[in-house]
């Protein structure tokens, strides 16, 4: 029963977030100094606002040094995280095998769509995470975050992942499209 109900709550989660591309001075100028260093030689630079019905935080996006990076603040421009895109073969093997292995059991055919490594701030101060995470060390805090795509009855869900260094479940979203104002082609 302890299982049932703590599987409730992990799955009552969603993911509702609203990103806006905004300019550069509407950008925290604090999360601006912050990063300044980092956005130099970097390619395809952009700012976004995040609202997830509870929080607004920023995020910037780029491309620097074949990876793309994502790099998000709180609303007075405090690190929350960093994350860049990876692939599979990116993972530790012995890690991969745990991710492998919960998405099997708990999941009906997942996709996955895309995998990031995430550097959380967590107690750290932001210099610390941030060389870390641009240098591409596999300390022991880091996360690894999953959007994939699984069989329901009514067709296919999206959820948001995510798992520890050791491949270890730590929490699972539901994770609702993007609405778009605008229409697509």
């Amino acid at each position: 029963m302890i299982f049932l109900f703590f599987s409730g709550i992990l799955l009552s989660q969603e993911k509702r977030e609203r990103e806006t591309r905004i300019k550069e001075s509407a950008f925290p100028k604090t999360a601006l100094e912050t990063i300044s260093s980092y956005l130099k030689d970097a390619k395809r630079i952009r700012f976004y606002r995040e609202f997830d019905g509870k929080k607004i935080s920023y995020e910037t996006k780029f491309k620097k040094d074949r990876l793309f990076f994502s790099v998000e603040f709180d609303s007075i421009g405090v690190l929350e995280d960093v994350e860049f895109l990876i692939k599979k073969v990116d993972i530790p093997e012995d890690s991969w095998k745990n991710i492998e292995t919960h998405l099997e059991q708990n999941f009906d055919r997942p996709r996955i769509k895309k995998i990031q490594q995430q550097y959380a701030r967590q107690n750290r101060d932001d210099a610390q995470t941030l060389k870390e995470a641009f240098q591409n060390l596999l300390v022991p805090y880091i996360n690894y975050e999953l959007i994939i795509s699984s069989k329901n009855g009514e067709g296919f869900q999206e959820y948001e992942v995510l798992f520890d260094a050791n491949g270890t479940f730590v929490k699972l979203r539901k994770s609702s499209p993007q609405k778009y104002d605008h229409v697509l082609y």
